[in-house]
């Protein structure tokens, strides 16, 4: 068998043939095309507009701002054709006043006075024309006192000389110095990676600067483009998404002297809080880095910019190191700069870790047997409802019941019938007592009442599931009082 690779655009397709010219083998998939990107890794946007109709007088407005997003070779054509045309044009003033005043037949007669000496035909007007512009003066020709027209074109000719030269030569400057090609010298890392990363599942790219020129109040952002649906069913082909690369920690300020490693740590308020090994095989999405900054030679700002899509990402990769300490300084490694590792890394989504996380933690009732935890019980009351809300139905099912963790801890805060006061009772208690006709002894007589119930087996007879929950029954059952674990006992079987 033997492959043939044949290039379609930006795509290739693999056919195969067989040597033996019998049947064809069974047909293979063909890899996946090239991403259409929508900023290229050199930061050049990839979106053309069009079908502008009047809108393109808009560009004539802002003149200046059109001919320097031009392209160079319009540029020195606009340059060379404008300085063109305006000597030309200026030439043929100076021609046609010395026409018609007669110089150019008197030119040659010494009594006669002309307005511009020595201008005799069209290329001595235009060389008249060009010494006047440039300032050289040779002192062949110049103009007499005797024309006032001329002294009028020449206070018209300094003027307008001075704008097109303000004019063509700024645009042309500005353009040189533009800081786009500060930007080469601002490196992106070829792949970003998806590691752990102080215990956190953390989206990571590398980027660095060569030259020995720092780059003032440089700021780092990310921007995630992805097509969904809205639930009234609009289609959103580009939805931008911001991707926290330390804006709330003031990380994404950096001091761009080595390369650096931008985080983002991905979480529930993360775009990727439901991103997967798996999952990110079928996602479809494009991460664009914005890198901002002063230059500081030129003090402009400057923009460098780059995308990762879904296939530049590295699922449990991490980078090599590339600083090291030499004798009297650090040295950076730019042969390192783009490569990764392998690292060990769960496969599973931040949302799936969270998940199997509470499914396999003890749910452990809270104790009260001190003073100390007596104060907070009416904090753990009040939570209880927040967290009750946040089991999985599952959970809820095995229970019984759904709020039987509140009413756990309500009965749990009391762990002898008469060792505490109305003050050591949580609030939902004391409040029952507050009504009239009930004292402190009718509540207390049926708290114990409640609890008096003979039992004789233990946490460690709860069902399976049940002795998950409470963590194999020991941790739940040396914390709880002996009756409650009696009371507890009993209600589970």
């Amino acid at each position: 068998m033997s492959a043939l690779r044949r290039k379609l655009g930006d795509e290739y397709q693999v056919v195969s043939t067989s040597a033996s010219g019998g049947g064809l083998p069974p047909p293979r998939a063909a890899p996946r095309g090239k991403r259409q990107r929508f900023v290229d890794k050199n930061g050049r946007c990839n979106v053309q507009h069009g079908n502008l109709g009047g809108e393109t007088s808009r560009y004539l407005s802002d003149l200046f701002t059109t001919l320097v997003d031009l392209k160079w070779r319009w540029n020195l054509f606009i340059f060379i054709l404008t300085y063109t045309v305006a000597w030309l044009f200026m030439a043929s003033m100076w021609w046609v006043i010395a026409y018609m005043r007669g110089d150019l037949n008197k030119a040659h007669d010494d009594s006669y006075t002309p307005c511009v000496a020595n201008v005799y035909n069209f290329p001595s007007a235009f060389l008249f024309f060009i010494e006047t512009e440039a300032t050289i003066g040779y002192g062949y020709r110049y103009i007499t006192d005797k024309c006032p027209e001329g002294i009028i074109l020449f206070l018209f000719q300094s003027i307008l000389g001075s704008i097109v030269d303000a004019f063509l030569i700024g645009c042309m400057f500005i353009k040189m110095s533009q800081p786009k090609k500060r930007a080469e010298t601002l490196m992106f890392s070829e792949h970003a990676a998806i590691s752990m990363r102080d215990g956190k599942l953390t989206l990571m790219f590398r980027v660095g600067n060569l030259r020995n020129s720092h780059m003032v109040s440089a700021q780092i952002r990310c921007k995630l483009l992805k097509s969904r649906q809205t639930p009234e069913g609009e289609f959103l082909p580009l939805d931008q998404l911001e991707l926290d690369v330390g804006f709330s920690t003031g990380a994404d300020q950096l001091f761009l002297v080595s390369p650096l490693t931008i985080c983002h740590v991905i979480d529930a308020k993360s775009p990727f809080y439901d991103l997967s090994q798996r999952s990110m095989q079928t996602e479809q999405f494009e991460i664009v880095v914005i890198l901002e900054g002063i230059v500081e030679t030129t003090g402009m700002t400057c923009q460098a910019r780059t995308s990762y899509t879904e296939d530049e990402v590295l699922w449990g990769h991490r980078f090599f190191p590339v600083i090291s300490l030499e004798e009297g300084f650090f040295k950076v490694d730019y042969s390192q700069f783009h490569a990764t590792f392998e690292v060990p890394t769960p496969p599973y989504s931040v949302k799936e870790q969270e998940e199997m996380l509470l499914m396999s933690s003890p749910l452990i009732a809270p104790a009260v047997s001190n003073s100390k935890e007596r104060n907070n019980s009416v904090e753990c009351l009040d939570g209880l409802d927040e967290v009750g809300t946040k089991l999985p139905s599952k959970l809820q099912k095995i229970t019984g019941r759904e709020d039987f963790p509140k009413k756990l801890l309500r009965m749990s805060s009391t762990t002898s019938e008469k060792a505490y006061s109305m003050g050591d009772l949580p609030m939902k208690l004391q409040r029952i007592s507050s009504v009239p006709g009930n004292s402190e002894e009718k509540l207390v007589s049926k708290t114990t009442k409640m609890m008096s119930d003979p039992m004789s087996q233990s946490v460690a007879d709860l069902p399976p599931k049940l002795q998950k929950l409470s963590g194999g029954g020991g941790r739940m059952e040396g914390n709880l009082p002996p009756k409650l674990r009696k009371m507890n006992s009993d209600r589970f079987t």
